[in-house]
């Protein structure tokens, strides 16, 4: 066990569970004054329901023993088994609880991203059944295919911090979403203004804050892979954030605030399976792809005709499919040993495997999110009822006002 190695990945686990704060913000600013509270309110609920999730299943479902590459064992039901001494295979260097509880702050994270595409519209108590079964049937299978020896760890698709499971999976639940609650009332015909800019762009500064936990943190140890990630993470974020404001320009007359804040995210999103297998100056490539796809991304949406309200979708699944498969063509074994060299290092396979990992995550993800919807649709309901959604969710859900007038 490394001293040094717990004390950093301790303190990336606290960047990490910061991030959903962030989150909350950054959504919630965004939304009309009257969704405010309850925005907030879903990402937050999160952290705790979640937790125990994961605490008593998830993370056994996720990291268990391999039963035939589509699922862990229950060898860590109820934390039986995650101590204080590492555990012989999994992050040998750290406390095996360490490692658990970094796990845990990603899997409150990406259920709470989905709630941008609902927003506005769904039932608080239907929310939280809904995660449950998620984060049980969706994140934790997805979780180990990936991380826990499954069968896209076993195909060698490469994802360093979470693209296909943190942010593939995300968007392909909004798609489902969005899909399956419907538009909101007036949609299309009266404006939806966000009602507070300088909270969503402190929430895209808390999420970037965060990110370098959520990134660095996941070499699980404090090295140079470590510092590689948190460089490719920074710098991403920057091109991306750039990328999105020329486009933006290009296509309005207008660099936004918002389009900034949105950049930045985008940014983040692309980088994070690459960041621990590519060079800083391919980073850059990578954040400005993702800045310019992920505001195309956005705009599909109006020519689709899905209501995805906070853009997640366009953002998350964009972003991370984009992510997914720049890795295949960057990486390279010079940054980490235990990658693999992509496409333009001479090895065309790569490229392919992360393809085949993209539409294995968008496949499942989606049609097992949509199914969840329907159930949960079927037993409680999922949206409010056209007068509530009017009122708005924070007095018809939550009996409460974020601003007083």
């Amino acid at each position: 066990m490394n001293p040094t190695d717990t004390a950093f990945i301790i303190v990336c686990a606290a960047l990490v569970m910061f991030m959903t704060p962030g989150l909350a913000l950054f959504y919630a600013g965004m939304t009309r004054s009257k969704n405010a509270l309850g925005t907030m309110m879903q990402s937050f609920a999160a952290i705790g329901v979640i937790s125990l999730v994961w605490m008593f299943w998830g993370y056994s479902l996720s990291f268990g023993t391999d039963l035939n590459g589509l699922i862990g064992g229950l060898d860590f039901l109820a934390l039986s088994g995650v101590g204080m001494q590492p555990h012989e295979s999994i992050a040998t260097n750290l406390p095996h609880m360490v490692f658990m509880i970094f796990q845990c702050m990603f899997a409150i994270i990406t259920p709470a991203l989905i709630t941008g595409a609902f927003a506005e519209r769904m039932r608080f108590s239907a929310f939280l059944i809904f995660i449950v079964l998620w984060c049980t049937f969706v994140y934790a299978p997805l979780c180990h295919w990936v991380w826990g020896g499954g069968w896209m760890f076993k195909m060698g698709a490469l994802d360093f911090a979470g693209g296909a499971v943190v942010h593939m999976s995300s968007g392909a639940a909004a798609l489902a979403a969005a899909l399956c609650l419907g538009k909101r009332k007036g949609y299309g015909t009266e404006p939806f203004i966000p009602h507070n800019l300088p909270m969503t762009v402190l929430g895209a500064g808390i999420l970037w804050f965060g990110w370098f936990g959520f990134n660095a943190g996941s070499a699980l140890a404090a090295n140079g892979l470590a510092a590689n990630a948190f460089v490719t993470t920074h710098v991403a974020t920057a091109a991306a954030m750039l990328g999105w404001l020329v486009v933006e320009k290009l296509k309005t007359g207008h660099a936004t605030t918002l389009g900034a804040a949105s950049g930045a995210v985008a940014g983040m999103v692309a980088i994070t399976p690459a960041a621990g297998f590519v060079t800083p100056m391919a980073s850059i490539v990578i954040g400005l792809g993702g800045g310019i796809l992920c505001y195309g991304g956005v705009l599909l949406k109006g020519k689709l005709g899905y209501d995805d309200a906070l853009d997640v979708v366009g953002v998350h699944g964009v972003g991370g499919s984009w992510g997914a498969l720049a890795t295949g063509l960057f990486c390279t074994t010079a940054i980490n040993e235990a990658g693999a060299d992509g496409l333009f290092y001479g090895n065309a396979a790569q490229a392919w495997t992360q393809f085949l990992s993209i539409l294995g995550t968008w496949a499942f993800c989606f049609i097992g999110s949509y199914i969840l919807f329907k159930v949960v649709d079927a037993m409680m309901g999922l949206r409010v009822g056209g007068e509530e959604e009017m009122r708005g969710l924070d007095l018809s859900q939550h009996s409460e006002a974020g601003y007083q007038i």
